[in-house]
């Protein structure tokens, strides 16, 4: 494809999850559209739009919509935070998705629970080319040399968490914010593979699935998703979320010509 003509689209289902990266976009322009406002520009010489898309899977899959039919973008990066299912998880990690579950899916007796309605899938599947490109771009912004200087809009540096590691594996959505030890667990016992749950990432997968366009999730941990998981959701999207993001959505972008 014509690199000129490439164009990525990049979602945060928050604003802080996205106005860090809407600082770095050269010749930016808005457009008002569908009471999101899409920033329009390049990052490192390549065309971008960038929009807050809303919290859940609706609101999700609406914006992914319009980036494709409106925006006519060739490639769906969908960043933001997590709440940790995987023991193995530490707030700070990094979750590149490779296979994305709605989790609140199940029109049982009908079909199986959390197959996706005429689709005959259970989840959706990352490509493995894109699941690569993110993980390779995170690497590169873990960097002990590199990771000591990210810092956000306020001036703060990352000095915790001190290691994060970058984890690829499942990820699963649902429109409810997991906060409570006992839904931890239920979502543990009937979706072991999962590393982390959100509420969006399975509906932006299934849009562009549709559309075979290609698409990327990443999520960084900011909390357990249990009952301390309000307090750390907060703080971790306040102080460190939004510097990780700026960098990891950075280097994608850069190395994104790199497999034209």
């Amino acid at each position: 494809m014509n690199e000129s003509s490439f164009i990525t689209g990049i979602m945060g289902a928050m604003p802080e999850e996205i106005e860090g990266i809407t600082q770095i976009i050269e010749n930016r322009a808005e457009v008002a559209l569908g009471g999101r406002i899409y920033h329009l520009g390049t990052i490192n010489g390549c065309k971008v739009v960038v929009v807050f898309s809303r919290w859940g899977k609706v609101a999700a899959a609406a914006t992914a919509a319009t980036l494709l039919l409106e925006f006519k973008v060739n490639e769906l990066i969908f960043t933001g935070v997590a709440g940790a299912l995987s023991a193995e998880l530490n707030i700070g990690d990094i979750v590149v998705g490779r296979r994305l579950f709605q989790h609140d899916m199940d029109a049982r007796p009908f079909i199986r629970r959390f197959e996706i309605p005429l689709l005959g899938l259970m989840n959706i599947e990352c490509k493995p080319t894109c699941v690569e490109k993110a993980n390779n771009a995170a690497a590169r912004v873990l960097l002990p040399e590199r990771l000591g200087g990210i810092s956000n809009q306020n001036g703060f540096v990352a000095a915790e968490p001190k290691h994060p590691k970058i984890h690829v594996g499942d990820i699963a959505s649902g429109d409810r914010f997991v906060s409570s030890s006992a839904d931890r667990k239920v979502l543990k016992e009937i979706l072991p593979s999962v590393l982390c749950v959100e509420m969006e990432g399975a509906a932006v997968a299934q849009v562009c699935h549709e559309y075979d366009i290609p698409w990327t999730v990443i999520r960084i941990i900011s909390d357990t998703a249990d009952d301390s998981a309000a307090h750390d959701f907060q703080h971790f999207i306040k102080n460190i979320a939004s510097g990780y993001t700026v960098e990891i959505v950075r280097e994608m972008i850069g190395c994104r010509k790199e497999n034209i």
